[in-house]
């Protein structure tokens, strides 16, 4: 009897969720943007929310929590219910990065996320004014060489992604630099113009306005190729062969989600990627399309938190708080 009990409780519950999968979206779905407006993963956001509401018939409404190189946003999204109500967009650096540059981190990426999809490949660029005293990569590192210490660097926080890409570039080219942490590149570019700081590392999307005016003059991208949509831009490894740093995004929510509707928000994200204007859009702001599995995503993360952990290690770089 307490046997039969047990089968029909998760008879029901099965049911239960299958129900709640069907129905899925009844109200609103907040999207949280761990970054300040203008960043990539807010481009992304705001290009494909239109699409993923039109999708599942329900208004995606966006939240950016920004500052601490993206940890805020982070954890209010490995905090909210498991509801699906509450998803968000995560990247290299608050995913698997900060787990080992960070002390006391306040989320557990691999127990507090659930992974739902890899919807872009991004590469950073190095940029500077057309005012400084370097106009090519080679160029900065010389300078730098020459002035040990003295060239200043913005990034969006430290041991955030690109500050640790740069620590890398550093290492490989043997130069010292100063690191100056922001909370984003709005923040960043403005004193980049202005001359606060020397030089920037940070997403292209959120510079490439910015070089086609000629505000900024871009030094190389950390892309192992050139790409199909800037062929211009000089890569790092032109300079330094095999060099490479390569990001991602995946949007993300809190653990214990359920699978059916997890597979649903990965359907009608998909959906949006795919649309020929919205992957357009994308190739302009130098994020390249990406259409995966929740499966995936998961790999991704798990294959990454390790690869960044032993490149955190091997580099001597010590966890901050």
């Amino acid at each position: 009897m307490k046997f039969m009990k047990i089968a029909l409780f998760s008879l029901l519950l099965q049911c239960a969720l299958i129900v709640q999968a069907q129905t899925y979206p009844t109200k609103p779905i907040k999207m949280i943007v761990p970054f300040p407006p203008g960043e990539t993963a807010d481009i992304l956001a705001r290009l494909l929310a239109p699409k993923i509401s039109e999708k599942l018939g329900q208004s995606i409404v966006i939240n950016n929590l920004a500052g601490a190189s993206g940890i805020i946003g982070m954890d209010a999204i490995a905090k909210a219910p498991p509801d699906s109500y509450t998803i968000g967009i995560g990247q290299v650096g608050n995913l698997v990065i900060l787990p080992h540059t960070k002390l006391n981190l306040p989320y557990n990426v691999l127990k507090d996320l659930t992974p739902i999809a890899v919807s872009g490949l991004n590469y950073l660029g190095v940029v500077t004014t057309p005012k400084a005293p370097f106009k090519t990569l080679p160029q900065m590192i010389a300078w730098a060489k020459e002035n040990p210490g003295q060239l200043t660097v913005g990034t969006n926080g430290e041991g955030g992604f690109p500050h640790l890409t740069f620590e890398y570039l550093s290492q490989t080219a043997k130069f010292q630099f100063s690191h100056i942490p922001y909370k984003g590149a709005s923040q960043i570019i403005p004193d980049l113009i202005g001359g606060q700081i020397m030089a920037s590392i940070g997403g292209v999307s959120s510079q490439t306005a910015q070089i086609n005016a000629g505000n900024l003059k871009l030094l190389a991208i950390t892309n192992p190729s050139r790409v199909s949509t800037n062929p211009d831009f000089p890569t790092v490894s032109e300079t330094f062969p095999g060099w490479a740093f390569s990001g991602w995004l995946a949007f993300v929510g809190p653990a214990r989600m359920d699978p059916a509707i997890v597979s649903k928000l990965n359907d009608a994200i998909n959906s949006a990627i795919k649309d020929p204007a919205i992957q357009e859009q994308l190739n302009q702001v130098g994020l390249i399309p990406s259409v995966e599995s929740p499966q995936f995503a998961s790999d991704l993360i798990k294959k990454e938190y390790a690869k960044f952990g032993k490149l955190v290690s091997d580099i001597g770089f010590k966890p901050q708080q």
